[in-house]
């Protein structure tokens, strides 16, 4: 059976979705804010929406900050979605608050010239997504579109740590990965039998 997937309850977070697609591919999960709960999870997924600084200060405010690092330091699976991928990072061009720092880089905002210069920003819709290396999380995920909307994007510091691209003006990490820190910039809850198998590949890392 599965790992239970303990979600991050800190009131950013399209967590209901969430929760009904982990549950629609066979997996149980449990959304929580509680720290001994979390302290005792094994696979813990960062769902968020909204802005860098308000999500850290959530974070921050309810002693999850630890809570998290501590985890991750510890050998939990920890996996970023959306707004959860940036709070990976350092920091971010967004805010002024430091990120978890769990995988090296720093969140930028989309910026076009030349050729490109009319794309919208927040970048909204399907894209398709490329692993940029092997990895569990990317199994059958050939050819996979996901469902994105967002105006900045994860900077890696070290190009090792990106595992999925996808091109929109440029190339950008649209996937990141170092040990047991995984996260993604669409919504897998939003993108239909891709994310449906993301998730899936998520339940069995």
């Amino acid at each position: 059976m599965a790992d239970l997937v303990t979600i991050v309850d800190y009131g950013v977070g399209n967590i209901g979705s969430i929760l009904n697609m982990i549950d629609k591919v066979g997996g149980r999960a449990k959304a929580t804010g509680q720290l001994d709960e979390l302290l005792a999870a094994d696979k813990i997924l960062l769902p968020g929406v909204g802005s860098f600084d308000n999500a850290m200060a959530r974070l921050s405010s309810l002693g999850l900050v630890d809570v998290l690092k501590q985890r991750a330091s510890e050998g939990a699976t920890v996996f970023g979605i959306c707004l959860g991928m940036q709070l990976l990072a350092e920091s971010s061009e967004e805010g002024q608050l430091k990120g978890l720092g769990l995988i090296p880089g720093r969140v930028r905002r989309f910026s076009f010239d030349g050729e490109n210069r009319n794309l919208r920003i927040p970048h909204m819709g399907w894209n398709r997504v490329a692993a940029a290396r092997e990895h569990a999380l990317c199994r059958r995920l050939d050819e996979a579109r996901f469902y994105f909307v967002h105006s900045y994007y994860f900077d890696c510091a070290d190009p090792a740590d990106v595992l999925l691209r996808t091109s929109y003006g440029n190339s950008f990490a649209s996937g990141v990965n170092r040990e047991n820190i995984v996260g993604v910039q669409f919504h897998p809850e939003k993108s239909h039998r891709f994310g449906m198998q993301l998730l899936s590949n998520f339940l069995e890392l």
